[in-house]
């Protein structure tokens, strides 16, 4: 399955050649294998290192060449669906510390950045939502008064307040602060390199064939030979699904762009991160070069798109709805693309082990989030691995 077509903007941001050896010669045994080398695995890897395990990671294709590249790179708490939705869904208490789990993600994050051996562009941001419709300005109000009520650093713009604010007129908005950007490719090609120089085995162009379950382990067959393991973990992404019942997830398709550098953005608010109330939403922000990178127009399709020309189509409809909002910027595309990506039904991802097999492990961060998730993710599975007691694990089990 294609995971994204076009031209891609972070892949054009790594300084010279990728660092990462990669090796073809197998181990007698590992902890933990992992199935794709994109951001779960990574982070997982990461993780899971840090408690001194023996660990592998294998991907079909080369590392971060799957949906990560693709990845625009906002890092927030809030969720596609907003707390107060998620309470209504699940109850106060699960969806709070769902959100608290996610706020806390993106601070674990900016902590991974500062400790790899590549500059990963993680900058803190505030986020701006804006209300797309008259419509919506109560269900913003409403959010804001339910994450101020539980703590989070979030205010309210009135229509007046956002003329002080931005060069567009929008009802309403609900703004949230401690969040992050970041460039994916780089992060996780420092990530890997970070995890090579502690002695974890990338396998790059090796492709996941069989399981073998065995009273104490696991067996991997590849198309390189077989790896041995205490435990399996599939961080697979929206690629496809290694699992044997249907689990409640839809994949789509999206666009995005980067622009040309522009020399003056001072007229967007701190570069803030933003996005809107409608759905599908458009969503923007800026790179560490003056680009804008902005997204939306999902689609429901699985695969991504194959044709140039419909791309195009995408990435003109998305530079107008930038101008729009600045009409004064002179935007020009410089990288268009479009990408499949996952959603869960209940807006939640899917993580932790396999209802029947009993080494074998999942985190599959699907929704809008899915940086977040798996930061969030690998602290699940590294507790279900050591068998630590991990309670945040019931809510986002396969078999809800």
């Amino acid at each position: 399955m294609d995971l994204h077509n076009g031209s891609l903007f972070w892949p054009t941001t790594l300084d010279g050649e990728k660092t990462i050896k990669g090796r073809q010669e197998i181990d007698t045994h590992y902890d933990a294998v992992i199935v794709g080398g994109g951001m779960s695995g990574a982070l997982t890897a990461f993780t899971l290192a840090q408690e001194g395990l023996h660990i592998a990671i294998v991907d079909k294709r080369e590392m971060a060449a799957g949906s990560s590249s693709a990845n625009t790179g906002l890092l927030q708490f809030s969720n596609d669906i907003m707390l107060h939705e998620l309470i209504d869904q699940i109850g106060e208490n699960q969806a709070v510390h769902f959100y608290k789990l996610c706020q806390k993600a993106v601070d674990q994050l900016k902590e991974v950045a500062e400790t790899l051996p590549r500059e990963a562009d993680m900058i803190k941001r505030k986020s701006i939502c804006y209300a797309s419709t008259e419509e919506h300005v109560q269900k913003l109000q409403k959010e804001y008064e339910a994450l101020s009520r539980h703590g989070f650093p979030a205010e309210y713009w009135t229509k007046a307040d956002m003329k002080e604010h931005l060069p567009f007129e929008k009802p309403g908005a609900l703004i949230t602060h401690g969040d992050a950007e970041v460039n994916p490719y780089r992060f996780i090609q420092g990530i890997l390199e970070y995890l090579e120089q502690k002695g974890i085995h990338l396998f790059e162009n090796v492709e996941a064939k069989e399981t073998e379950e065995q009273d104490d382990g696991i067996l991997l067959h590849t198309s390189i030979g077989t790896f041995s393991a205490s435990h399996l973990i599939y961080a697979t992404g929206y690629d496809s699904i290694p699992i044997n019942e249907k689990i409640g997830s839809d994949i789509n398709r999206s666009y995005a762009i980067a622009t040309e550098p522009i020399e003056d953005l001072s007229s967007w608010e701190d570069n803030a991160m933003i996005w809107e109330t409608k759905r599908p939403y458009l969503y923007m922000r800026t790179t560490v070069d003056h680009r804008i990178i902005a997204g939306g127009l999902d689609e429901d399709k699985p695969e991504a798109p194959q044709s140039e020309e419909w791309i195009a189509n995408r990435a003109e409809r998305i530079q107008q709805e930038l101008e729009k909002l600045f009409p004064d910027l002179p935007i020009k595309i410089a990288y268009a693309w479009g990408a499949s990506f996952g959603e869960s039904l209940d807006n939640l991802p899917f993580i932790g082990k396999h209802p029947h097999k009993n080494r074998q492990y999942y985190l599959l961060g699907y929704g809008g989030n899915g940086t977040v998730y798996s930061m969030l993710g690998s602290h699940i599975i590294r507790d279900l691995i050591l068998d630590h007691p991990n309670e945040d694990a019931e809510l986002v089990k396969l078999d809800r």
